[in-house]
């Protein structure tokens, strides 16, 4: 019977299993960029990746879990590059308003593969917990980190905040993808946002 949620890095085990969930999700994100959610086909991602179509599920049990863990990969990614550098901004909402920024603006560099990432986790369902659960715990620590990047802890309320500016973030992804709204639209609708709730 096949695992409800994919492994996650952690339980991986071994660096060959490791290197080979590396490249299955290279080759997802690479299929992404190039036709969108239609073009990420579990057979597809199997052949890039160069491995059996068996192993592909025993690591992820269906294409949104794919998607949803490439994403979270992209968030590891954001948060490796946003600690290495300094955020701009005087106050915490201005250095969250300059991640979103960034953030977003690296997104839009890539249409195709935006649209298959927010499909799919727009299309998650419970099944799929553990790896929206990760997405979630990585958006909140981004954010976090932007309105306090010199605390090693952040309180409750910090956390309770970015919560709900992630949520503004992802419902604005929505938005772009699903022909709702506009980049530009978007991206002012989350700084509007910010600036009411970050203090």
């Amino acid at each position: 019977m096949l695992s409800s949620s994919a492994p996650t890095s952690e339980s991986l085990g071994s660096s060959a299993r490791r290197e080979r969930r590396e490249r299955i999700l290279d080759a997802t994100i690479a299929l992404a960029s190039h036709g969108g959610f239609d073009a990420v086909q579990m057979r597809a991602v199997a052949d890039r990746a160069d491995v059996a179509l068996g192993t592909l599920y025993r690591y992820f049990p269906s294409k949104i879990h794919l998607l949803v863990a490439a994403l979270a990969r992209e968030f590891e990614r954001t948060e490796s590059a946003l600690g290495a550098s300094r955020i701009e901004g005087d106050t915490p909402a201005d250095r969250v308003v300059t991640v979103l920024r960034w953030t977003t603006s690296g997104l839009e560099d890539d249409p195709h593969l935006t649209e298959a990432l927010t499909r799919a986790f727009m299309f998650a369902d419970r099944s799929v917990a553990t790896e929206i659960r990760l997405v979630a715990r990585l958006l909140t620590r981004i954010v976090t980190n932007a309105m306090h990047p010199d605390r090693d802890e952040v309180d409750d309320e910090d956390v309770a905040i970015a919560r709900v500016v992630g949520d503004v973030w992802l419902a604005s992804l929505v938005g772009c993808v699903t022909g709702r709204s506009t980049t530009a639209e978007a991206v002012a609708h989350m700084e509007r946002a910010v600036r009411l709730i970050v203090r």
